[in-house]
Formats: C-alpha cells, sequence, structure tokens
C-alpha cells in the first residue's frame, strides 16, 4: 500500500470535524450491526459517546466492547464519494461513571446543544471510545493503516 502520511493531519481533521460516525458492533449471535451515532472527540484517540442503553448497539457493546468506527470527510471526494477520504477506527469503548462524566459531558453539548434534551434521562450514559488502531483512506489508492500512537 502507498505511504499516504505524507498527510500527517488528515486522520487528526477528519476526528476533530466529525460530529456523527458509523458505529460498528457484533451482536450476541456474532453478526455484524451499524449504526449512526453522533460524537466528540477529547483528542485523537479518546472520543465520546452519548448512547441509550435501550439501544441495540449500546446492549451489544455491553457485551463485547470492541468495536470500529467510520467517519467520513464529507465533501472531500468532489463529487465522488469513494474519492473521499475516510478514516476507520478500531477499539474498545468503556462506560464512563455518571461522577466521572463532567468533561466529557462538557465537550459533548458543546459539540451537540440538541442533546441538552435528553442528556440526563435516566437510560442515557457517555462512553469513551479509545482507539487501538486506524485505517485511512485518503482518496482512490491512498490507503495506510497505523496505530493510534500515529494520531
Amino acid at each position: 500500500m502507498p505511504a499516504v502520511m505524507s498527510e500527517p493531519n488528515r486522520p487528526r481533521q477528519i476526528i476533530e470535524a466529525a460530529i456523527t460516525g458509523s458505529l460498528g458492533t457484533v451482536t450476541e449471535e456474532g453478526k455484524p450491526f451499524v449504526t449512526m451515532v453522533t460524537l466528540a472527540a477529547m483528542s485523537p484517540s479518546r472520543i465520546v459517546l452519548l448512547l441509550s442503553d435501550l439501544a441495540r448497539h449500546t446492549r451489544n457493546l455491553n457485551q463485547r466492547p470492541d468495536c470500529s468506527l467510520l467517519l467520513i470527510n464529507r465533501g472531500s471526494g468532489q463529487g465522488d464519494p469513494l474519492m473521499g477520504a475516510r478514516l476507520t477506527l478500531s477499539g474498545v469503548v468503556s462506560r464512563v461513571a455518571r461522577g466521572e462524566s463532567a468533561e466529557l459531558r462538557a465537550t459533548f453539548l458543546e459539540r451537540h446543544p440538541p442533546a441538552s434534551v435528553y442528556v440526563d434521562f435516566p437510560d442515557f450514559n457517555f462512553y469513551q471510545f479509545v482507539v487501538d488502531e486506524a485505517h485511512l483512506v485518503a482518496g482512490f489508492g491512498r490507503i495506510e493503516t497505523f496505530p493510534a500512537s500515529r494520531l
């Protein structure tokens, strides 16, 4: 694969700009399940999610916390989505205790003010996604996989 890290800030830019992503989890039956989630980056390798305990993807994460998150740099493909940049992050999600989530809450609500309506519902909790690996597609044929330490 050709190296694409001549644009070392590209992954960070995608992460920092993202407000939604496609979260991939695994069901109890071992089947893949993908859904859209809202997110806010605490750092390039630490992302906060606000998830409902009632959601299927949250139940999946409670059984198996390893997952992936696809972030797309919208508009970067000049009309062809396959030419645009996208980043798949792999890692582990963990629930953050309510008493320890003040920083995550503030960061998340700064990015998603409408969430203030439901953030305190008893079934909603903050989850921390810690990235292990990143897979960048910076355009056609410009692909690289690298550890989170390079983010």
